[in-house]
């Protein structure tokens, strides 16, 4: 049988948080893979956010959304714009209602991997998906230190995450020990 992978446990723990009618936002929208997800849990009533600084990424991302959800179009917003400015792309009356926020940290397989998701981006975006999260949504990240600037930005997200208060926030790590010390990892925040 084996465990999960750590993208198969971060849509887990969204599929049990987001019902149909929610808001949604895929913070980097890389292939699409978690914008399909995403607006697949949300249906037609929810609304999908998705923002990524390469055309490229939101091309590949509406491709996928038109072969397997064609009717998703008018719920799916995607964004060519840093994950930093969600919280103004996001409408206001959103704001404090979204279930779950999704991060794949480091950079669009196939396409430049010089350009990477950097801590002076994440961490604001971060910052932005707290403020926007409802009581009891959920943040997912998926880290990727195996890049040049990656071990530094999953230092710094981790260092934020451990300062966030236990009071109104639960933190999860899932990781695989016993693999590759750069092997992706799934930080997980749960609003109380």
């Amino acid at each position: 049988m084996g465990f999960v992978s750590v993208l198969g446990f971060a849509h887990q723990l969204i599929g049990q948080r987001v019902q149909p009618g929610d808001t949604v936002i895929d913070a980097t929208l890389g292939n699409g893979v978690d914008t399909v997800f995403l607006a697949k849990l949300a249906g037609r009533r929810g609304r999908v956010y998705g923002f990524d600084i390469q055309q490229q990424a939101l091309d590949q991302t509406k491709m996928r959304l038109e072969k397997e959800l064609p009717d998703a179009s008018s719920s799916v917003h995607l964004s060519l714009c840093s994950h930093a400015l969600m919280e103004t792309a996001v409408p206001e009356d959103r704001h404090g209602k979204v279930a779950a926020v999704t991060f794949n940290l480091g950079y669009l397989p196939g396409a430049d991997p010089a350009t990477i998701t950097k801590q002076e981006s994440t961490l604001p975006a971060l910052e932005a998906a707290l403020r926007l999260l409802r009581k009891g949504g959920i943040v997912t990240i998926v880290l990727y230190s195996g890049h040049d600037g990656g071990s530094e930005e999953a230092a710094a997200v981790e260092a934020w995450a451990q300062r966030l208060p236990l009071a109104a926030y639960q933190v999860l790590r899932y990781q695989f020990m016993n693999t590759s010390a750069h092997a992706p990892y799934l930080l997980a925040l749960e609003k109380r």
